[in-house]
Order: structure tokens, then sequence, then C-alpha cells
């Protein structure tokens, strides 16, 4: 039999995918690493065992201890994952910024959360840093990870992510794109390649907010750069010693409106379901495309899942209410005539034969009709699958009048009702009417509904 002792061993070993409409004109192979293959749907699962692994080696965690830590989730998620294998208990703080799903994993795995304040500098003692670190002290037979600063993080990715990414390319990597939080996962993976390709470029995404960029470019620590900013996963307010800015040959940053824009973007254009940190390194890779040629083979990284965002990056009003995309006016029967508004409405009076009727249809490929009577007012209508039945039944009805196999006219709306009031009539009629302004009468199907649905 072909199976793992346990879930921490089916950790690694995530596949590469090929990125296709959002880098179509990039000359470039884009290669995403879908972290979400991991047992805690994040890049985060390897660094967390790691440094327990490294903790238990060197004494620091003992058996039956708690671990402490400051975390934005997916870091909480992997500790939790191998606490829960391992017997550990844990105590989770992080920022309020942070989606609600994030908080409401951690918790799925045993583990205490306590939500700190995003809007403070780190050495405030109501800060998640302060108070992981404050707990620690505190509660008996503690550790803290510190993930920030802890090179075991790094390590990790130098032992694994770099590896499998050499592996995966057979060496032909040429650039490496990814988000930058504690540096870790960059700094490991990058030290890696550059030992096996030191041309091989590596580039850091950040966010407005973050200290990052200015840093590697000037070398000046400054606190003005410093403001709160939605994107989650990347960027920081102090520099983690996991960053090591000399294996970065570049920042790019990235606005929060175009992270979370090209967060949906990866789904809906690639199938792919990442989380925000994804969309921060697309939409970076995106910006810096000009510096791509035709044989080089980039690698971005792809960090968690999108189900961590649902209430945020994918929910409507969240995106509407930052102004991040616009509020979509709800369609009305006027705008469903769009695609056929220039089509004159095909129709039979009662004393049309029915096979007649049937030629009709056939010839403008529709499967329902209004039907008008003498006074040239809509009196009942006509459906394909309702005069098939019939037929089928007593095929003497083909040279008779429509009149006698007609049902009851279809229902008239205005042009400003809205879509919910006429699907609503679907439950009981297979069209609707509607004159417009000029007078032209205009049928509503089921097809107009659904073709309407974006």
């Amino acid at each position: 039999m072909k199976y793992f002792n346990n879930i921490l061993e089916t950790i690694g070993n995530t596949p590469l995918v090929k990125i296709n409409k959002i880098t179509s004109s990039i000359p470039a192979i884009v290669l995403a690493k879908i972290e979400t293959f991991n047992p805690g749907n994040s890049i985060k699962d390897r660094m967390a065992l790691k440094m327990i692994e490294d903790a238990e080696n060197n004494g620091k965690l003992k058996p039956g201890g708690v671990i402490v830590e400051g975390t934005s989730g997916n870091t909480g998620m992997g500790l939790a994952i191998a606490a829960v294998i391992k017997g550990y208990k844990c105590i989770f703080t992080t920022t309020d910024k942070q989606s609600k799903e994030k908080v409401d994993a951690l918790k799925a795995f045993g583990a205490e959360v306590i939500v700190c304040p995003t809007d403070v500098e780190p050495e405030d003692p109501r800060s998640y840093y302060s108070v992981s670190s404050r707990l620690e002290k505190e509660i008996p037979n503690a550790w803290k990870p510190d993930q920030y600063n802890n090179l075991s993080n790094s390590v990790a990715h130098y032992e694994q992510t770099g590896p499998e990414i050499w592996e995966q390319t057979e060496g032909k990597i040429t650039h490496l794109v990814v988000g930058v939080g504690t540096g870790g996962t960059i700094s490991g993976t990058a030290r890696y390649l550059k030992e096996k390709n030191p041309l091989i470029k590596v580039w850091g995404i950040d966010t407005y907010g973050s200290v990052f960029k200015k840093y590697k470019e000037t070398g000046i620590f400054d606190k003005n750069e410093i403001y709160p900013y939605i994107t989650e996963g990347i960027g920081e307010d102090f520099l983690p010693e996991n960053v090591d800015f000399s294996l970065i040959d570049h920042f790019e940053k990235v606005t929060d409106k175009d992270a979370a824009i090209m967060t949906r973007r990866i789904a809906r254009e690639e199938g792919i379901f990442a989380g925000n940190s994804a969309g921060s390194a697309m939409a970076g890779l995106v910006q810096l495309a000009n510096n791509f040629k035709k044989d080089d083979v980039v690698v971005v990284i792809f960090h968690d899942h999108g189900t961590r965002y649902l209430g945020k990056m994918f929910n409507d009003d969240w995106m509407i209410d930052r102004g991040f995309i616009e509020k979509k006016t709800k369609k009305i029967a006027i705008d469903l005539i769009e695609p056929h508004k220039h089509l004159p409405l095909v129709y039979v009076y009662e004393n049309t034969l029915v096979s007649e009727a049937f030629e009709l249809m056939e010839k403008y490929n529709i499967s329902q009709m209004p039907v008008k009577n003498k006074n040239n007012e809509f009196s009942g209508s006509l459906s394909d699958s309702d005069m098939f039945a019939k037929i089928i039944k007593n095929k003497n009805l083909l040279n008779d009048e429509v009149q006698n196999i007609m049902q009851t006219p279809f229902p008239k709306v205005k042009p400003n009702d809205s879509i919910e009031l006429i699907s609503g009539m679907f439950n009981s009629h297979q069209a609707v009417l509607m004159t417009d302004m000029a007078g032209n009468t205009h049928i509503i199907t089921k097809s107009d509904i659904i073709s309407s649905i974006e």
C-alpha cells in the first residue's frame, strides 16, 4: 500500500502551472508555483514545520509546549497543523486587517486567536508582535517561532522550494517573482537558485505602505514610507532578519487596488483560486513585463488559497466599498433586448395554419412566438414543445389554424422592469413581451436572461 504516515509528510512537491491569458502579451513562459497544494493551503506549511523541528532539536520546544506566534494567518495554519500531529497547544496573535476566514481557519485546528490593532507601531504593546512576545514570557513552557527573524524560515525554502523549482524547470528558470513578507520564501529560494545560476534575477513584490523597496534602493529605513495598507501577506513596517536584500535584485511596489483586482483575475482567467499575495505578485510581474524576453522562464509564487479571502477580494460589496470596482447597475428589461432590438418581432395571426407557424419558427430558429388576432392585438402564444406534443397526438392539427392550439398570451413588461420580476414570470410562461418608447414590441426569452448574467 502507498500512503503517508501523517499529513505533514504531504508538505511540498507542489506543481508548476503555466499562466496563459493574463500573460498573453508577455513573450516569456510564466509558471506559477501553486503552494495551495500544501495541506494548510499555503507555502507557510514548509517553514512552519521546519521551525518546529529545529526548535525540538535544539531543546527550545519541549513536549507539551505552547506555541505562541504573531501571524497573518498562513504561518499560524502551518504551525497549528503540525501542533495537532505533534501534541502542542497554539496561541496566535494577528491583526484586525486579516480576513475572518483566516481567523476561523486557525480556530478550526484548536488554536486560540487574539486579534490586535493594525495601525500601531511594532514596538507598541498592543501590536501583534508585542503581544505575542509578552505571552511567550508569561506562559509556562511557551515558545515563539518568530517567523520574521527565525532563519529556519529561509532554510526551509533553501532546502525545499528552491530545489523543487530548479528541478521542475530543468534549470531553465531565469526569473523568480515573489511577494515579500517575512522574507523567508524569497531569500531561501533565491539563495539556492543563485548558487545554481548567479544570472537568475530575483524580484520581490512590495506594497505601498511598506519599507522594503526604498530600503533596498537607498539603504534608508524611512518611517514616512509607513502607513496602513489593505494587501495581506506582503510588505512590512520593519526589517525582518529573513529578508536578505543582497539576494533580491529589485523590488516592485503594487497598489492595494491592483493586487485585489488581479487576485480576482487569476481565478476568472486562469481557473486558479489563489490569495491576495498571488494577486500582488502577478500584478507586479505584469508591471515588469517589458523586462522579459522570449526565451525567459519566469516562476511566480502563489502563496495561499482564495478561500481565505472570500469576505474580501472575492466579495463584490467589499471591493465596491473600497473603490476597487464600480457598483454594477442592475439590468432592466430594455437591456435584455439589446442584442436583437434591431430585429422585427416574428409573430403569426390566429388564422395562420399550424404547419406555416412551424415553418416560420424553423426559418428564424425560434422556440416561441406570439399570436395576434384580426384586430392586431396579442391574443395567444405558441411554443415548439407544446405544439410538438399536441401534433404527436393528432398529426391532422398541422392543417388546423393556430387559434385552435395556441396558449395564453405572453405577459407584457415595461422597459424599466427588473430582471428579477421578469425571471419570476418564466415559472408559468415561455417568454414575455416589451414595447419600447418607439412603439416597437420585442420578445424576451429565458435565453436573454441567461445571456445577461456576467
